[in-house]
């Protein structure tokens, strides 16, 4: 989507790497506790579904309008993978359906295995983020997160972002307008 396209982003202590599907052996470890999905669902991928999972979306949307932008954490202290961020942008009302968004919108997500946990590394890494994505010109960055899952609020929050009143699958929308 026009030059959109994922590049290595770093933080203090961190290194938001593009996704490759390489990954998946090591992030197999990182994301196989049930307990990452109390408040999205599913469970754990086993490697190959991972590896599967992880060579569509580096193959990107196949619809040109929208940007599928996916990164792995690398935490350079212990010189290891510690979670995930992505942004799928797009123009708005073209996947986000309320049509109050300007230009370009990214909804992003993040997720930390539980080893690395209470770290701040999801603030720094969303942050990083969020930073990265208002140079590419997005304007507005949204997210959906449980009501219940105060953890992801706090991200958001660091992040930024600001709860509306917008629900969307169960979760709560959101949002930060990005000012050029």
């Amino acid at each position: 989507m026009n030059g959109c396209q994922a590049e290595v982003i770093r933080t203090d202590r961190l290194d938001l790497l593009p996704l490759r599907v390489e990954h998946a052996e090591e992030m197999a470890g990182v994301l196989a506790d049930p307990a990452l999905h109390t408040f999205i669902g599913g469970a754990p991928y086993e490697l190959p579904a991972l590896r599967s999972r992880y060579a569509r979306l580096v193959a990107g949307s196949p619809d040109p309008a929208v940007a599928w932008l996916n990164w792995v954490i690398r935490l350079r202290t212990e010189s290891c993978l510690t979670g995930t961020v992505q942004a799928t942008v797009s123009h708005a009302g073209a996947a986000f359906g309320s049509g109050s968004e300007h230009g370009r919108v990214a909804e992003v997500a993040w997720v930390t295995g539980v080893a690395w946990q209470g770290r701040g590394l999801a603030t720094e890494a969303t942050r990083a983020l969020v930073d990265w994505l208002g140079r590419q010109s997005v304007q507005t960055v949204i997210a959906h997160i449980h009501p219940e899952h105060r953890a992801s609020a706090a991200v958001a929050t660091a992040a930024g972002l600001t709860p509306t009143d917008t629900w969307y699958e169960g979760e709560v929308r959101w949002q930060r307008r990005i000012v050029a």
